[in-house]
């Protein structure tokens, strides 16, 4: 049995169809969504996706649970089903069932993008001699990282200005929108700030997992050159705030619906010692789901 499940946040901006799947009266699994006309979509307010799932849901479970979900959207006249995974670092147990039964199904892939990733369980030692001079520069400087509660002097000082100069574009949260979910969501989304004497002049907002801390805002203002201090603020945090989270996230490169790869973005995040790993996306017609019909012998 499926039922709708309403997200507050994003209820202005998107049709939300999120679903809850049952069996019997034990909830197994959660699709964040929200619809289009015919067409339901992974959440398209949210930066990851997927089916998620309870820990103890066998294969022939999430086999089950996936051709029952083909076949309600089916009887509510939704045709396509577009479906963002969730990439494997943010998954406590092995979990890729689904990327199997996509298979089975004929899903086109129609989306890819890469994520810059540090495990921090195996560093990569930073070579870039970039980096090792913007340490000594922030170093020299006496700048300082802190962590805040209030997001107010990164998005108005730094944040905002840097984006609408940069790309003429704003934050895809507002001030007011990412200190609400700071409310509901406080030891999950924490802000850090690069202080010279008491101007912020850098920051960066994470939001963490018990698996990943995941970049969602860097930026800083237009002497982090002459002061390193970006190089300061992610040496702090993946050499001591996060050195025990497994994966650290800096999150994707590319643009135009992941067709091309901002180079210079990525190389910068590699000099951190983060490497590749995708995120993908896929689009399949609900009909298929016969295909996952008599699969188990």
């Amino acid at each position: 049995m499926l039922h709708r499940d309403f997200m507050d946040y994003h209820k202005t901006r998107f049709e939300d169809h999120s679903l809850l799947i049952f069996k019997n009266t034990i909830l197994v699994g959660l699709l964040p969504a929200n619809r289009i006309d015919a067409v339901l979509y992974s959440h398209q307010g949210l930066t990851y996706g997927g089916l998620i799932l309870q820990e103890d849901v066998c294969f022939k479970d999430v086999a089950e649970i996936f051709k029952t979900l083909l076949e309600f959207l089916k009887s509510n006249g939704i045709g396509h089903l577009e479906l963002k995974l969730l990439p494997s670092i943010y998954t406590k147990i092995p979990s890729e069932e689904i990327d199997y039964l996509l298979f089975k199904c004929k899903a086109s892939l129609i989306r890819a993008d890469i994520l810059s990733v540090i495990r921090t369980s195996n560093k990569l030692p930073i070579h870039a001699s970039n980096r090792k001079r913007g340490l000594k520069k922030a170093l020299k400087q006496q700048l300082s990282v802190k962590e805040v509660d209030d997001f107010s002097e990164f998005w108005n000082t730094v944040l905002i200005p840097n984006l609408e100069k940069q790309h003429g574009v704003k934050p895809v949260h507002s001030l007011e929108e990412i200190t609400l979910l700071k409310s509901n969501f406080p030891k999950t989304i924490r802000q850090f700030n690069v202080y010279k004497d008491t101007e912020v002049v850098a920051g960066v907002t994470i939001f963490e997992t018990p698996q990943v801390a995941h970049v969602q805002y860097i930026s800083a203002n237009a002497h982090k050159q002459q002061l390193g201090s970006l190089d300061l603020l992610f040496h702090e945090l993946i050499e001591n705030v996060y050195a025990d989270i497994p994966f650290f996230d800096f999150g994707i490169s590319n643009e135009h619906q992941g067709q091309h790869v901002n180079s210079g973005l990525l190389n910068w995040k590699e000099s951190f010692g983060g490497r590749a790993i995708v995120q993908r996306f896929y689009r399949l017609d609900v009909t298929n789901a016969l295909y996952l019909k008599d699969m188990m012998i």
